[in-house]
């Protein structure tokens, strides 16, 4: 068994679940420490996973690593793919508005303040809300940490209509905010892909940028690749997914079929894309329209 992968997963599933380490810990009958152990990479017995596994109403299999891994929830399925990105090499993206490893940290600021109002907007229930959106957010800035201090590099195929969506919403378009803050988020959706359009023109080494004009993919996915192993990310969540959507399954894979028949799709999608100074001017025509 692969102890770290587990440990890894083991922690991915217990964010989703929204128990606490200590709640876990009390029902499993070993010390927050040991369970943090666990986490780590540390050994650990196959009654314990499936102990674990019916606690957080899993398959041990997929505790296990066996199989396809599925996330309801943005934070289970955001912190599994910081895990599979620590080790990445190269990230192929398809489909959506923006790569949001790249996006600037004003994004996360505005998205951090989006969330925390929307919380407070939950009656009872707004200290659960702001602990998940403050996992949430931590999660998030943790993968473009990561991003900054690794550089994998990055192939992003985004789409015209998910861009066209996303410069009329805003981000974070869900959240319950004030008028100022909706604003904001339109502001900040223009700024963003402005900065896409920058970099679709400048093509900086590590970073290439294409633009799906034409068609929608049935589904965004994400090809993480690593000197052994290649995962594949099927994703519903958008980036600035409130932390209590639940809008679909996310599910993650290593299953070699998988991630080859996704690797067509992405290869035959990128021929097709229109790049570099000739993408930027799409983008650039698209914030002028949105903003009339």
């Amino acid at each position: 068994m692969r102890f770290n992968e587990i440990g890894q997963q083991l922690r991915a599933y217990r964010m989703e679940s929204g128990l606490k380490a200590e709640e876990i810990s009390a029902r499993l009958g070993v010390s927050r420490a040991a369970l943090y152990r666990y986490e780590k990479g540390e050994v650990i017995k196959l009654d314990t996973v499936n102990r674990l596994a019916e606690l957080l109403k899993i398959s041990p299999l997929t505790l296990l690593g066996i199989g396809v891994e599925y996330y309801s929830k943005p934070v289970g399925y955001a912190e599994r793919l910081r895990q599979i990105e620590e080790t990445s090499d190269q990230i192929l993206q398809v489909h959506g508005p923006l790569c949001y490893l790249i996006t600037s940290e004003h994004y996360d600021a505005l998205m951090a303040q989006m969330l925390e109002e929307h919380a407070d907007a939950m009656g009872a229930d707004r200290m659960a809300a702001r602990a998940s959106a403050e996992q949430l957010m931590n999660v998030m800035i943790a993968r473009k940490q990561m991003y900054a201090s690794r550089k994998p590099s990055i192939i992003a195929i985004l789409t015209a209509a998910a861009i066209q969506k996303f410069l009329a919403d805003g981000i974070c378009p869900q959240a319950k905010v004030s008028d100022r803050l909706r604003v904001a988020a339109r502001e900040m959706a223009l700024r963003e892909i402005e900065t896409m359009a920058n970099l679709m023109e400048s093509e900086p080494i590590g970073l290439q940028l294409g633009l799906m004009a034409e068609g929608e993919p049935n589904g965004a996915f994400t090809l993480l690749r690593a000197r052994d192993r290649a995962t594949l990310a099927i994703n519903p969540f958008p980036a600035d997914a409130l932390p209590s959507a639940q809008s679909g399954v996310a599910m993650i894979t290593n299953a070699e079929d998988a991630v080859a028949a996704h690797q067509r799709v992405a290869e035959l999608a990128w021929r097709e894309a229109v790049k570099g100074a000739a993408a930027a001017e799409r983008l650039r025509a698209l914030v002028a329209a949105a903003r009339g």
